[in-house]
């Protein structure tokens, strides 16, 4: 039981264990369980700020996956991960090279918009003016390098700023250690996936970490052959006992072909077809980060963790859409640079005899973004002169801070609060035909409280938690270079949230919260280049996972999330009351593990989107679809472990589309694939 209790505040990533069986499968249940917490080591294996505050985010609703749950679940891309997240959802474009649209907690645009933020190792992945503020493409991580990640459910964390309204995707790489870890895939439509990573502490004392992918496939439809591949490497120095350096870095290169959308009578017709409107569609990107971190350690309970960063970037895409003068091909080209630095204190003290852990921390970051854009392509080809050719600069300076006062096990409260000011402008790079505004940003600035508070109301069988927070965006795309934007106040966002953790008896937990969260001051224009704060929204819903275990060869896990997404004002009444376009009311993945014994076990797994509004509107509408999958692994034990492990996606061969929109006045669908076999391996040298 008391094993139970303690991995219960990772509640979410001990489900995966149970329902996807470890590779650690045959140590004794003590120790198989606590291997699924994250722990929180010294320096050379910690994020770059937040390190002290520890499991303060209990106070607010997480899940979490640990290096071992992520292997477990064979994953070729890290957004696979999200649809075991309690009421999170992949949008999917199949548009290879394309960030996809994410779903949580009712909002519809992460990803491929800002509505969720991402930080890698604490640095920020979204981008600030790539294809849409907020943009943020998973595919440079390589599952197999990540140590843990974490979703934050809406904005709770003060540690991160703009695009986490939604929530929070907090990423942490491998640091130290000693493995070399290899997994590899072969699958339908030529797919194969190739995943590496290494650690080892040399002879002095240094600590050096590497990781490498490399994925193609042919595609499930005409022209949708893609590939991409990444490097990532990591060497920690230490200096003297306090103090040390590490340097890493990261280059991804990406490029495929896209058979782009289909009509919804091609959808009926030939799923897995190319709509013959369609120009040789396609994207190609290159991204290059270079880091350096210097860790201080002040006291043995004051560290001081300090960084920079370089990022540069280009990404181009091509696409096929309707319009109202017919089908037409337009080009994307983004040219990013961005240079971030951060330091932060982070502490454990005592006031009055009262624990307290605390971080204070000041960062900023200066992007630069050239745009590119051009409409009526052939095949790849420019034939008019660009409508937008441009640079844009966003420029931040943010000072945060977070406190945990544990007190007592009944009362844990934890407060924080993050400002942010941001300058930039835009500026022509040649002739435009278009007319978005380009001028200077007005000086935008906001502060965002955090609150939170949990309580072990029954040790080892309930805690509760509750929470306030804020958040915040500015302007969307161009409009916050509009001198008519000069005046306007951030979007807001208020979430209140109450939760519970529950193990009713051994062998069974469960983690319920229940969130409302409201918009206001929702920015539209009201004429070319004025714009004004007018609109609101409310969202509400509830979240659930679950594990059961009903015998010791059978486990259940359930996610389960419900979202209810209104418009509560409008510029335009009759949008008054409708749902907000792209939100299942509700996603759900059932489980079931079989384990008949120690070496194998099968999974079988039921997936769920509820159906959603394609329009503004509400005038049209995708049913949602649902899917099984099956797995089945052999694991063998000694001195190199191995797994062996086959996979069957869309068990019943299902036609049904990962998503839906009105583009041009036309219904579109992105068709997911069909009934999909691979196999692999992961070896451990």
């Amino acid at each position: 039981m008391q094993t139970l209790i303690k991995t219960g505040r990772s509640v979410f990533s001990f489900a995966l264990a149970a329902a996807f069986p470890a590779l650690a499968s045959d140590l004794p249940s003590s120790q198989k369980f606590a291997s699924m917490e994250v722990d929180h080591p010294e320096l050379p294996t910690i994020e770059v700020k937040g390190q002290s505050m520890g499991d303060a985010s209990e106070a607010f609703t997480t899940t979490n996956f640990d290096n071992t749950a992520i292997k477990n679940l064979h994953i070729s891309e890290t957004k696979e991960l999200f649809r075991h997240v309690p009421g999170m959802n992949v949008q999917n474009y199949q548009i290879p090279g394309v960030a996809d649209g994410i779903v949580m907690r009712g909002f519809g645009g992460g990803g491929h918009g800002g509505d969720i933020g991402a930080v890698l190792d604490g640095i920020p992945l979204n981008e600030a003016m790539s294809h849409a503020d907020g943009y943020v493409n998973f595919n440079v991580i390589i599952p197999l390098e990540i140590e843990q990640l974490k979703v934050f459910k809406g904005p709770v964390s003060p540690l991160y700023g703009n695009f986490n309204r939604a929530g929070l995707v907090a990423i942490t790489t491998r640091k130290g250690g000693d493995y070399n870890e290899l997994d590899m895939r072969l699958g339908s439509h030529a797919t194969a996936d190739g995943q590496w990573a290494f650690g080892r502490k040399l002879e002095n004392g240094d600590d050096i970490n590497l990781a490498a992918q490399h994925a193609r496939s042919n595609g499930f439809r005409p022209q949708s052959d893609a590939q991409r591949s990444t490097v990532s490497g990591r060497w920690r120095h230490s200096i003297t006992p306090d103090l040390e350096f590490a340097l890493s870095g990261r280059l991804h290169q990406a490029d495929g072909d896209s058979a782009s959308y289909i009509t919804g009578q091609q959808f009926v017709t030939d799923p897995y077809g190319i709509d013959p409107r369609t120009q040789n569609d396609g994207s190609k990107k290159h991204f290059a980060t270079l880091r350096a971190d210097v860790n201080y350690s002040l006291t043995p309970q004051v560290k001081l963790l300090s960084f920079a960063y370089l990022t540069r970037q280009d990404f181009t895409r091509w696409f096929s859409r309707p319009t109202s003068s017919g089908w037409k091909q337009r080009e994307e080209a983004y040219d990013r640079s961005v240079f971030g630095a951060g330091t932060s204190l982070n502490g454990h003290s005592h006031i009055a005899n009262q624990p307290l852990n605390w971080v204070l921390g000041l960062e900023t970051f200066r992007e630069s973004t050239d745009y590119e854009y051009y409409d009526g392509s052939t095949n790849r080809q420019r034939t008019s002169s660009a409508i937008n050719n441009r640079q844009s600069k966003l420029n931040s300076v943010s000072v945060f801070g977070e406190v945990e006062l544990p007190w007592h096990r009944l009362l844990t409260p934890t407060a924080g609060i993050r400002w942010d000011r941001f300058n930039g402008g835009c500026q022509l790079k040649g002739a435009e035909t278009g007319s978005d505004p380009c001028g200077p940003l007005a000086k935008l600035s906001y502060a965002s409280p955090k609150l939170g508070i949990k309580s072990e109301v029954m040790p080892g069988l309930l805690q509760l938690r509750a929470s306030w927070a804020e958040g915040f965006a500015m302007p969307s795309t161009f409009a916050k270079y509009a001198l008519g934007a000069a005046a306007l106040n951030p979007n807001v966002f208020r979430q209140t949230e109450v939760g519970m953790q529950l193990t009713p008896w051994q062998g069974v937990l469960l983690d319920v919260a229940a969130y409302r969260l409201n918009s206001s001051d929702e920015i539209r224009a009201v004429a070319p280049g004025v714009y004004e704060n007018y609109g609101s929204t409310r969202r509400t819903g509830i979240e659930v996972s679950a594990l059961w275990a009903v015998h010791r060869s059978l486990k259940l896990a359930l996610t389960y999330g419900s979202a209810i997404s209104r418009v509560t004002e409008n510029g335009s009444p009759n949008l008054v009351g409708n749902r907000v376009a792209g939100v299942p009311k509700y996603t759900s993945t059932v489980s079931a593990t079989w384990k008949p014994q120690a070496q194998w076990a099968t999974t079988v797994s039921y997936r769920k989107v509820g159906n959603y509004a394609v329009d503004a509107a509400n005038t049209v509408a995708y049913g949602g679809y649902n899917t099984w999958d099956l797995g089945v692994s052999y694991t063998a034990r000694g001195h190199h472990s191995y797994r062996i492990y086959v996979q069957l996606a869309n068990l019943a061969d299902k036609a049904y589309a990962t998503t839906s929109s009105v583009i041009g006045g036309t219904q579109l669908y992105a068709p997911g694939a069909p009934r999909t076999l691979s196999a692999g391996m992961q070896y451990q040298f």
